[in-house]
């Protein structure tokens, strides 16, 4: 009786279960906020990811993204690039035989034409400056750069983006002539988002060009952007996107039709068709789920630095969708999308371009809504009325099971392009099978659990083993520590980068911070972040430590030796030589767990944060391998033998701070080491008593002795200047640094 009655308590709690998921999931409860929506968006990014398409047939048409990149910017200057620039620039793609060129880019301003500048100035000025201005009127159209990239745009395959505002009032530019819709009569009362501004491109370009997409992109609750709407009504009328256009054009179809139901009065658009080619499945709102291929560079990429240089191999263009775009990050038009936090909006346009060219589309049909009633209903079931007469090592396999089942099949319909809930039936699954397991063992492991969940990622398994035996001495909740902080970073990783493949770049990073990583936890550092090819790290917590100065010290030397040792093994393999910079500051910082609702991360954040960052930057200035703050250098003690470096005034500093070299563990000092050491600091108490001549025999000795430290040279240059224009009484020996 007590068994059954255990069982029937089990199967309540399960039904009762079932209805509350079944509540969350349709109902979505004000409570909850969008809770349920953004699990769902976790889950799709999750399959997306995990789901990889088909390649494009060869004999598909090509979609290739010339890129305004770092490279072209600091070749051409800075963006806004000359009208005339971007005009020879389509002149070159046409004739490389591109089939449609479209700029994910703006030209909403006109350009100033210096001719007309230089009248305007010689007229205000008045005098005998009249002839002048009337000779150099002739002047005007040759330097009218917006006609001479409306005459590029004239008579070819160019389409211009601009952008859509749903709630600014502004009007800029000129709109293009709206879409030719077949059934024009659902436009008006349809489901499509209406917009209320534009900003678009001026009017001489836009009458040049063969037509213009907008590329205005609507992230979700979350800030990814995992659709993208292909046509907006403003007006009444309708326009096309930047995707769209080009496609439209290059498939030389002239109008679309509207398929919608009709809901409630309202037009529900469900699908725009290209007549002649393709039916594309959108939501209510016109817009297409994004089939992203993979993370930036699922596409090809050709610098615009090589088009306008007339470098891009031959045929590599020839019968292409080119999309002009950016990547640089200054140029703010880099999104968030499911594949990668930092993606550029053009590919965004080019995913588009090619899945609708590829028919490769992700739908999630009217019908979805019943689908997932359906599923979540039958998986919970399957749970609520088995798992109360189970073992606990049933539970566990019925449950894998049951998940197993909703997660391939989910799949097996994602291949198939549709697209049905998946988070709220996994999460049904998950809170059935935990209320049928043994609580007091849950609630017992509870704490030390979370412990390792939180910290696990950042600090060595020795340390978390200590944390988990006193587990309510810790928490993310922010501090202000004395901590000491360490950034790392490969020298010339640029360059590095460009002779690599993206293979074995990758590869090589990993076998680089394999050991770097491994040191760091030896020394009972906490890992901060990677960042490209830099790591930050910081001693002294989540675990107090006194020691954390000479910890990450000691730290920084063995880093400078394993990077060494690696740099032999890749000379030998035929890989690039690597070399580090490393900064080190202590200093009072604020530590916890920081960031947004949407990323969080356990971290590390002050001036003096800023301070070892920025002493990481002068490795380079003193070409050593290892550069510490003052408060470290006291922190740290006797432990090591120092070389002072000098003493700078970083930029956004006010009082001087002197920098250090490590050079070695205090034991480990030669005697023609310390010998130097004690000469060169002597030295140096001649250069900033302005004793000029005896600073100048001193470092010269040194530099002979030594030419291959840069040090030396440093002071002989500054002795130079100074000697020349001696500072007076109040100099205090302060290096001015301007760079970060």
């Amino acid at each position: 009786m007590q068994y059954r009655t255990r069982r029937i308590m089990a199967i309540a709690m399960g039904f009762f279960l079932i209805m509350a998921l079944l509540w969350v999931q349709f109902a979505r409860p004000a409570f909850l906020g969008d809770l349920p929506q953004r699990l769902e968006l976790i889950a799709f990014d999750l399959r997306l990811k995990a789901i990889s398409w088909p390649a494009t047939l060869e004999s598909a048409p090509k979609v290739v993204i010339v890129d305004i990149d770092e490279r072209s910017l600091g070749k051409h200057g800075r963006w806004p690039w000359s009208r005339a620039k971007i005009a020879d620039m389509v002149e070159r793609l046409t004739l490389a035989g591109t089939a449609v060129i479209a700029f994910d880019v703006m030209f909403s301003e006109p350009e100033l034409n210096p001719a007309v500048e230089v009248i305007t100035g010689l007229k205000k000025q008045g005098g005998d400056n009249g002839l002048l201005a009337m000779q150099l009127s002739r002047f005007e159209e040759k330097f009218d750069h917006d006609r001479r990239f409306a005459g590029a745009l004239n008579a070819r395959e160019v389409i211009l983006g601009y952008t859509f505002h749903p709630r600014e009032l502004q009007q800029v530019g000129m709109l293009p002539r709206p879409l030719v819709v077949i059934n024009p009569q659902v436009i008006p009362g349809s489901s499509l988002v209406a917009m209320r501004g534009y900003t678009a491109n001026l009017p001489v370009l836009a009458e040049a060009a063969l037509g213009s997409g907008f590329f205005s992109l609507v992230p979700d609750i979350d800030g990814v952007v995992r659709r993208a709407p292909l046509v907006a009504r403003y007006n009444g009328q309708l326009y096309s996107s930047l995707a769209l256009e080009a496609l439209r054009h290059f498939l030389l179809v002239d109008s679309i039709t509207l398929h919608t139901s009709r809901i409630n009065d309202l037009e529900t658009v469900e699908a725009i068709e290209l007549d002649g080619f393709a039916s594309i499945p959108t939501d209510a709102q016109g817009q297409m789920i994004v089939p992203y291929l993979g993370p930036k560079g699922s596409f090809p990429y050709v610098s615009a630095s090589e088009v306008l240089a007339g470098s891009v191999p031959p045929g590599q263009l020839e019968g292409a969708i080119v999309l002009v775009g950016t990547t640089a990050p200054g140029l703010f038009d880099l999104r968030v999308a499911p594949v990668q936090a930092v993606y550029p909006g053009v590919e965004i346009q080019a995913n588009l371009i090619d899945a609708i060219l590829a028919k490769r589309f992700l739908v999630r049909p009217a019908w979805a809504h019943g689908a997932d009633f359906v599923v979540t209903v039958a998986a919970g079931l399957a749970l609520a009325l088995a798992l109360p007469f189970f073992a606990p090592l049933w539970q566990m396999l019925w449950t894998f099971a049951v998940v197993a089942a909703l997660v391939l099949g989910n799949l097996v319909l994602w291949k198939q392009g549709l697209v049905l809930s998946l988070a709220m039936p996994l999460i049904l699954t998950s809170l059935l099978a935990t209320c049928n397991l043994a609580y007091g063992f849950l609630v017992e492991s509870r704490s030390r659990r979370q412990l390792k969940g939180m910290f696990g990622q950042y600090v060595p398994p020795q340390i978390v083993q200590e944390m988990s035996e006193n587990p309510q001495k810790y928490s993310f909740e922010g501090e202000t520590r004395e901590l000491t902080v360490l950034f790392a970073d490969i020298r010339g990783f640029t360059t590095l980068s460009e002779t690599l493949a993206a293979g074995d770049l990758k590869k090589l990073l990993n076998r680089y911070f394999t050991p770097m990583t491994r040191i760091i936890f030896e020394t009972r550092g906490t890992i901060d972040k990677y960042v490209g090819d830099q790591i930050m790290a910081f001693w002294g917590a989540p675990v107090a430590d006194a020691q954390h100065a000479v910890q990450a010290i000691e730290a920084a030397l063995r880093m400078l030796a394993e990077t060494e040792r690696l740099s032999r093994e890749f000379v030998a393999e035929g890989l690039p030589r690597i070399a580090i910079g490393i900064g080190i500051n202590t200093g009072s910082m604020n530590v916890g767990d920081m960031g947004s609702e949407f990323r969080r991360a356990y971290t590390v954040l002050g001036d003096a944060v800023n301070l070892g960052a920025r002493l990481e930057g002068t490795t380079k200035y003193y070409r050593v391998g290892l550069v510490v703050g003052e408060a470290t250098r006291n922190a740290a003690g006797d432990a090591f033998v120092f070389r002072e470096l000098d003493l700078v005034r970083v930029k956004g500093k006010a009082q001087a701070i002197r920098v250090y070299e490590p050079v070695c563990r205090k034991g480990g000092a030669e005697e023609v080491l310390l010998r130097e050491l004690a000469d060169y600091h002597r030295i140096l108490s001649d250069f900033r008593a302005r004793r000029w001549e005896e600073a100048r025999a001193g470092f010269t000795r040194l530099r002979d002795a030594a030419p291959d430290r840069r040090l030396y040279g440093i002071y002989l240059e500054r002795i130079e200047a100074l000697a020349a224009d001696d500072p007076g009484e109040g100099w205090d020996g302060a290096y001015e640094r301007t760079e970060k």
